[in-house]
């Protein structure tokens, strides 16, 4: 019996990936509710992939029960030669790769590595929308549902500044930044 270690059978057109590959990992944007379906035909096609989720309660009628939900729906992220993206395509669920000018855009690596181990903590978290200084906001919850304003600064509180522009002046209010979504 050979002890030696199992090597992965490479197939240039399958864009096959070991763990120590240094290629860059990609976002494929998924039809709804395919992402699963996605990774698993990826790895059964031996290239890397991710899929974040996150442990939510869904509620029936009758009964309640945890269920893992992607933590970006719509996307999951694979790892492989960009050259090779017509294996990543042909996948059943695959919309698209997310490009820019024509090739497949790639994410920095900590990021992902961020996210992974994120994910494989005790932590809670939970996704949220990205939303910088400067953009327009509204609020969704509390007495100013549906008011819009400016953020200026965004911790664990958010500031948000509502103008009347016509007479130049504006007022300032705090507000937990879950309360707000980007307009």
């Amino acid at each position: 019996m050979n002890d030696a270690p199992l090597s992965p059978i490479i197939r240039p057109d399958a864009g096959l990936l070991t763990p120590e590959s240094e290629d860059p990992w990609y976002a494929i944007w998924t039809r709804s509710r395919a992402e699963r379906v996605v990774v698993d035909q990826l790895e059964r096609k031996r290239i890397e992939a991710f899929l974040p989720t996150i442990r939510r309660v869904s509620r029936w009628k009758d009964r309640k029960k945890e269920i893992e939900w992607p933590l970006f729906p719509g996307y999951c992220f694979a790892r492989f030669d960009p050259t090779a993206s017509l294996a990543i395509l042909t996948c059943v669920g695959v919309a698209q790769i997310i490009m820019v000018d024509g090739k497949p855009a790639p994410i920095d690596s900590a990021e992902i590595e961020a996210i992974q181990r994120l994910v494989e903590t005790q932590y809670k978290f939970d996704p949220c929308p990205l939303i910088k200084e400067g953009d327009l906001v509204e609020v969704i919850h509390g007495p100013l549902t549906g008011v819009v304003g400016r953020l200026i600064r965004k911790k664990d509180r958010a500031k948000l500044v509502l103008s009347i522009t016509m007479i130049n002046r504006a007022v300032e209010v705090t507000f937990d930044a879950a309360d707000v979504r980007k307009y």
